[in-house]
This record gives structure tokens, C-alpha cells and sequence, in this order.
């Protein structure tokens, strides 16, 4: 692709608390920079609790600055998500987030930028409600999704459907244009979202694809590793390759074959490389993680965090388009079991994605 379109100035503004947003942004930083554009800053909203990748850091060359921003807390064992603490952590916080506002606006000024990106953050569309700034601000994230009418809500948790569509709403406030990322096509025209492709990065494309004897595991959230490591117990001989933060903490206080069930903290070429060779993936349905499996033709068995809703609506929506299976378990049995018979050919969903980067870029660049 050649730009003749003007030069812009562009700050992105990433949720930190997930790896998918941080590789979005990733490929558009490429994007942007491949067509000569120019990147001020990056912005990472975090809650402050979760490692961010070194892979970040390393793959940006503009400044990075990272912000407290409103987010999930999860119980003790850190697994699941627990609604009530969470309203009152960050409420809690909200001087924090007010000079975080602030913090944003100093950007702002300081570099005049023409367009803002943002994956997902709650900070930029609180921003965007209570300063005024003459940059236009771009929405890209799978969420996003909610926002067009023919999208299938899993039935029922009304009350959980209606939260997460209003949390989606602010993070969008003042938005020029909203972009979801999706499994699949949706042909009916919306004025309030744009439905495009996943936005993968680029070393998904140069990998060679085997079937190795081992299964690969992320987890978001390591109290799931108990999970895990009970069906490692009764299931010894399985090889498990597992991604998660601060490894070295389970290490040290679990006993088990380190030789068949291995750690690593998160790295994102490792990763991939993994999952290139894989029989096949479970994670905690996660968008970003879902889609690489689909385009390497990899089965997943899908276990949402509990309580975290849009994992829930991934684990249902990939379902449907044959991603893999979903569970309230991490057994790898069951995923060794779908494996058998399941067909990663994909050629629908390779279709679907090789015209990303050109049909994202064409949108940002026509507002």
C-alpha cells in the first residue's frame, strides 16, 4: 500500500488489561507507521495489577505512557471477577483517574494530534466527555460489535447485556467512527459501527502450521492454574505448554512435572511460534487469541473468566462460526476430544481477514 493521502498526527489509546488490545494496536502502530504517518504517543490505560508484555514496550518506538484507568477486580485467587469490589475499587480511585484526565490533556496540547485510536480504554471516552479537543477520535475493538442490530446476544443475563453495552458506550463518547472487529462478515449497514476484520499481527501470516503432540494454554488470570494443574495430575503423560503472568510465583509454590507441564511468561513471538505447532489451544476466550487459533487452524476450548461477560459472548459467537467448544472448566479432555474431528481449514475466515489492514486503514483515513 502507498499513502497519498495528508500526513496525520496520531495518538493511541490502549486498555492495557488485555493482551488482544495491546497487539490491535500493535498492527496499527505498523500500519500507520508504514504509511507515514506519524504515532506521538501511545497511551496504556491499566488498573496497575496485571505485567504489561516487555513485547510492548520493545515493538513501539514512540513514547509510551502509562495511566491508572477504571478496571476489573478479581477475587482472592485471582480468577474470577467480582462486580461489587470492582465498583468500589474505582470509585475509590477516582482522584487517580482525574489526574490521568489530566495527564491526557498535557498530551494532548503538547503534540495537537489530528486523530486519536482507541482499543477499548474508559479513559479517552471520559476524556472525550469532559474536555474539548479538536482531534477525532477513532473506536477500534471487537466490543463494539453490540452496537449493530444483527448481532446475537447469547440468552438471557439481560442485566450483564445491558452493563457492558453502556460501559462499550463510554468508551466511545465523542467518537467520529466506531470499527468492530469480528469472527465473521455482517452485511447490514449500521451508522453507529463499522463491522471489519480482526486486526492480526503480522507475524501470524509467515507462520508455518504442524500438529505437535503438546497443547498449548493461556491464562489470563493464573488462578486458573489449579484448574490445570488437576488435570495435569490425572493426566500425566499430556505435554502442556502454559502462558500467564509472573510464572515464576506458581513455580515456586506448586509441586508437579515441570518437564510436562511447562511455564512461560507472556511472550508474544513464543507464543505464536507455540501455537503454530499446537494440537490446540485453551484460554479464556479471549478475541485476539480466538482468531490467531482460527487462521492457524487450531481448535480451542474456550473457558470465560467467570463473570466476565464478553469472554462469555466470545466463547458462544466463536462457537457458532466453528472456532471450537466452550466449558465452565479448563479439561483439556474435552479439547482433545473436539480436536478428532474438527477441520481447521478455514478458508472462509483467511478470506474474511486478508483484506484487513486495507479496509481498516481506508476507514481512519476517510473521516
Amino acid at each position: 500500500m502507498k499513502n497519498n493521502q495528508t500526513i496525520k498526527k496520531y495518538i493511541l489509546v490502549v486498555q492495557g488489561e488485555g493482551r488482544g488490545h495491546m497487539t490491535q494496536a500493535l498492527s496499527m502502530y505498523d500500519l500507520l507507521i508504514e504509511m507515514g504517518h506519524t504515532v506521538c504517543a501511545v497511551i496504556l490505560g491499566s488498573g496497575g495489577k496485571r505485567d504489561v508484555p516487555e513485547f510492548f514496550y520493545k515493538k513501539i518506538s514512540a513514547p509510551i505512557i502509562k495511566l491508572q484507568s477504571p478496571n476489573f477486580v478479581t477475587d482472592k485467587k485471582n480468577k474470577s471477577i467480582n462486580v461489587t469490589k470492582s465498583v468500589i475499587y474505582n470509585f475509590a480511585k477516582l482522584g487517580t483517574f482525574k489526574k490521568s484526565l489530566q495527564t491526557i490533556d498535557d498530551l494532548m496540547k503538547e503534540h495537537q494530534p489530528d486523530v486519536v485510536i482507541n482499543f477499548f480504554d474508559l479513559l479517552i471516552g471520559l476524556y472525550y466527555r469532559f474536555y474539548k479537543t479538536k482531534a477525532k477520535l477513532i473506536c477500534i475493538a471487537h466490543q463494539y460489535i453490540y452496537f449493530h442490530p444483527d448481532f446475537e446476544f447469547p440468552k438471557g443475563r439481560w442485566i450483564e447485556k445491558a452493563s457492558i453495552k453502556f460501559y462499550t458506550r463510554l468508551t466511545a463518547f465523542g467518537s467520529t467512527k466506531n470499527l468492530a472487529l469480528s469472527f465473521y462478515k455482517i452485511h447490514t449497514a449500521n451508522k453507529e459501527v463499522v463491522v471489519v476484520p480482526p486486526l492480526l499481527r503480522k507475524e501470524v501470516f509467515a507462520l508455518d502450521t504442524k500438529k505437535e503432540n503438546f497443547f498449548l494454554v493461556y491464562l489470563v488470570n493464573n488462578g486458573y492454574f489449579e484448574e490445570l494443574l488437576d488435570w495435569h495430575f490425572r493426566n500425566p503423560d499430556t505435554l502442556i505448554h502454559c502462558f500467564t503472568d509472573s510464572p515464576e510465583k506458581i513455580i515456586e509454590n506448586y509441586s508437579y512435572d515441570k518437564k510436562k507441564l511447562v511455564l512461560h511468561a507472556i511472550n508474544d513471538t513464543l507464543f505464536l511460534e507455540m501455537m503454530s505447532r499446537a494440537s490446540g489451544l485453551a484460554s479464556t476466550a479471549g478475541f485476539e487469541s480466538v482468531c490467531e487459533a482460527m487462521y492457524l487452524g487450531k481448535p480451542v476450548l474456550m473457558v470465560p473468566i467467570e463473570g466476565h461477560y464478553e469472554q462469555f459472548c466470545n466463547s458462544r459467537d466463536a462457537y457458532k462460526v466453528g472456532a471450537g467448544i466452550f466449558s465452565d472448566r479448563f479439561d483439556l479432555g474435552k479439547l482433545a476430544n473436539f480436536s478428532i474431528t474438527f477441520d481447521g481449514t478455514n478458508p472462509w475466515f483467511k478470506n474474511w481477514v486478508a483484506n484487513a489492514k486495507h479496509r481498516i486503514y481506508n476507514e481512519i483515513i476517510s473521516i
